[in-house]
């Protein structure tokens, strides 16, 4: 064993005896092995290409059915989501149309264009949670579920326009501000524990998902804040070519940035829930947390209710194997599909499963 490989050896022994760095550890190993960074980048690139249909959909939609100054708030609101690029946005006019029949067909298509997002965000929880291929939703249920997604994203826009119109009503007053500050931290958290979980299998219970929504809803907060300050100090005197350049580059950032801290936090979730740390940097040997997360991730794979994926791992004790095994298929999100004389569980049966 070289020097350099003792050295690591030695840094992954301490941080395998230490449970929080274990356990950190854990959570960005399991990012890496889900590729996660990839996940984020389509949550992302999709994320960019839906915004705008979505703000076009909601200033129509207020524009038929609100006052302007309700228009105004709720758009002012909606935009302050993205401070590097808020103030851009608010250019977007109302989609017009010669009759109510062209309206709705627009609107309709516009809804449809920007399922970009939300099928990816369900794609990329559907891998953080090593969901077999055979068990995950199909076409109907995907759609049901980025209407829901919708939903939670409209909540959170009529909830923070709602405390925009609070932290008002007291001024420069300190503590109204700050009281404000803090529901809208809680509403941050709020609105992430509905989207994982709408977005994450059923079989996974809902208090599993509430640490990563606390770190998620703390990390936009903080995200929104220095986004402001990057507005207020550099973006405010740029030249106007600049300026839109630097705005795109930036809201691209930001949602890539915000992908990764959400995907992040979906992985604490799951390492949590299922235990999977301590990791070993360096193999041999592996860990009964490597083991488990190899095998979950081998029989994600599973496409087919014929097809059954059975991972083994030559040379390490069958005991231990037999028992990551078993375990893997006793958390996974839905019944593992057997030998072809095994009985299989009917599409919409295992479809409810997740």
């Amino acid at each position: 064993m070289n020097p350099i490989e003792r050295g690591i050896r030695a840094v992954d022994r301490f941080q395998q005896s230490r449970r929080p760095l274990a356990f950190t550890f854990g959570v960005i190993k399991k990012f890496g092995d889900d590729s996660a960074g990839a996940l984020a980048a389509l949550v992302a690139y999709y994320g960019f290409v839906s915004l705008f249909p979505l703000l076009l959909i909601m200033i129509t939609i207020l524009g038929m059915v609100a006052t302007p100054a309700i228009e105004h708030a709720v758009v002012n609101s909606a935009l302050s989501q993205f401070p590097v690029v808020g103030n851009q946005l608010t250019k977007l006019h109302a989609l017009k149309a010669g009759s109510l029949t062209g309206l709705i067909i627009g609107l309709v298509g516009l809804l449809w264009g920007a399922q970009g997002i939300t099928q990816a965000a369900q794609k990329a929880m559907a891998t953080v949670w090593n969901v077999p291929g055979v068990i995950r939703p199909g076409f109907l249920p995907r759609l049901g579920r980025s209407a829901e997604f919708v939903g939670v994203l409209l909540l959170d826009v009529i909830v923070t326009t709602a405390l925009a119109g609070f932290s008002t009503l007291g001024g420069q007053a300190w503590y109204l501000r700050a009281l404000a500050g803090l529901i809208t931290l809680l509403v941050d958290v709020g609105v992430y524990l509905l989207a994982f979980r709408v977005l994450t299998p059923k079989s996974v219970q809902t208090r599993e998902l509430f640490p990563g929504a606390v770190l998620a809803g703390l990390a936009w907060a903080i995200m929104q804040y220095f986004g402001a300050l990057l507005v207020s100090h550099q973006l405010r005197h740029a030249g106007q070519i600049y300026g839109y350049f630097g705005s795109v580059l930036g809201l691209v950032a930001f949602l890539y940035l915000a992908a990764q801290i959400s995907l992040y936090a979906a992985e604490l979730n799951v390492v949590r829930a299922r235990h999977l740390y301590p990791r070993s940097i360096v193999q041999p040997p592996l860990t009964e947390a490597d083991l488990r997360t190899l095998t979950d991730i081998a029989k994600a794979e599973e496409r087919r209710p014929e097809q059954r994926v059975d991972v083994g791992y030559p040379g390490i004790d069958s005991t231990i194997s037999k028992e990551r095994a078993d375990t893997t298929a006793a958390s996974q999100d839905g019944p593992v599909p057997g030998p072809p004389e095994r009985s299989v569980p009917g599409r919409s049966e295992r479809e409810g499963l997740v």
